[in-house]
């Protein structure tokens, strides 16, 4: 048996997880990692740039975060209860995947109404999970007066770690700039650093983007519960790597140019459909890829990713791209020098 779980393990106290993110995005702190030099340097976000050169390329998630969380009550008792989209699974039925909290009362049949004059109604049809159900949704009007009504009723799904209420600021700052195609519950969270000048300062230094889909589900916050990690099952995600991309990416691998995946999303999407001779092909479809040490990357050669939680599937895909004990190190000089983790979180570098 290789890696376990335990290997995983950090103490990380409880106030350097980030409430708030930093006042300007690209001035969240920067750890940078070099593996060639074994070495660690403390940074702005916005000294990126002083590590890359034109042609190289950075190559970003833009998925877009929908205010996936919403609260309604329940018929008779008029209980309040938090119902959390995941992912809409017929259009035309508008059946959705949900989980529910509190759960137990929530049972097939049971009616649910959203908003101050209940005009959205939905009905529970099927229990997926213990809290997992999914959801009819009832609506007098079109399919797109439907989800702008979602739109309206949902709010911006903060992780539960973050125990504010959501403000208005989170709906612009947990989404990054460059967000488009909606469909995740969570944000590509690295790529919330970059700011638009900042983009813009890369783009005059010459330096190329290529943009792929991976819908972020809960699935990235699910604890692994088996100490043997290759029992561990991974939930799929939606991907989409488009042409642009591919010839973007594969030109960049044959010119030996730096290539960085803006986070563990981009990571995965792109290790998740390479071709035989190590380039990168195009994708449409779900991936449940599980990257732990040790692994070999393939297209990426270089990575920005924020600070992990213990044991989380996140922390360990970084640990398989900077090495397990560098990566301990870093993590011991990020609590020590008390950069902020998580989804709101400082970031990381590593070349």
């Amino acid at each position: 048996m290789g890696m376990k779980l335990s290997h995983f393990n950090f103490d990380l106290p409880k106030e350097l997880l980030a409430e708030y993110p930093a006042e300007n995005r690209d001035e969240a702190r920067l750890m940078v990692l070099n593996r060639k030099t074994q070495t660690i340097e403390h940074k702005l976000f916005k000294d990126i740039i002083d590590y890359f050169d034109a042609d190289d390329v950075m190559v970003l998630n833009n998925t877009k975060v929908f205010p996936a969380r919403l609260y309604g009550n329940k018929e008779k008792t008029g209980a309040r209860i938090e119902v959390f989209l995941l992912r809409e699974l017929n259009s035309e039925t508008r059946l959705w995947d949900v989980l529910v909290d509190p759960a137990r009362k929530i049972r097939i049949g049971n009616k649910l109404y959203f908003g101050d004059d209940e005009s959205l109604v939905a009905e529970v049809i099927d229990n997926t999970t213990s809290r997992g159900r999914t959801l009819r949704f009832l609506y007098d009007g079109s399919y797109e007066e439907f989800r702008n009504k979602l739109t309206e009723l949902g709010e911006t799904p903060l992780p539960k770690y973050i125990k504010r209420e959501v403000e208005p600021e989170d709906a612009e700052r947990y989404q990054t700039i460059f967000a488009k195609e909606e469909g995740a519950v969570a944000a590509p969270t690295a790529g919330l650093h970059f700011s638009k000048h900042l983009l813009k300062r890369l783009e005059i230094k010459g330096l190329n983007f290529a943009e792929v889909t991976l819908h972020v589900g809960l699935g990235t916050f699910s604890p692994v519960e088996v100490e043997d990690l290759s029992k561990h099952k991974m939930d799929s995600e939606e991907a989409y790597i488009h042409a642009p991309a591919t010839a973007t990416i594969n030109n960049a691998i044959s010119e030996n140019r730096r290539i960085c995946a803006v986070g563990t999303t981009v990571m995965r999407a792109l290790e998740s459909s390479v071709s035989s001779n190590h380039t990168l092909n195009e994708f449409s479809g779900w991936t449940n890829k599980f990257i732990f040490p040790p692994y070999d990357f393939s297209i990426a050669n270089c990575m920005i990713t924020n600070f992990h939680t213990p044991k989380s599937t996140l922390m360990m895909m970084v640990s398989a791209f900077a090495g397990h004990e560098f990566m301990k190190e870093a993590y011991e000089e990020a609590v020590k020098e008390k950069y902020k983790f998580y989804s709101y979180g400082d970031a990381m570098l590593i070349i």
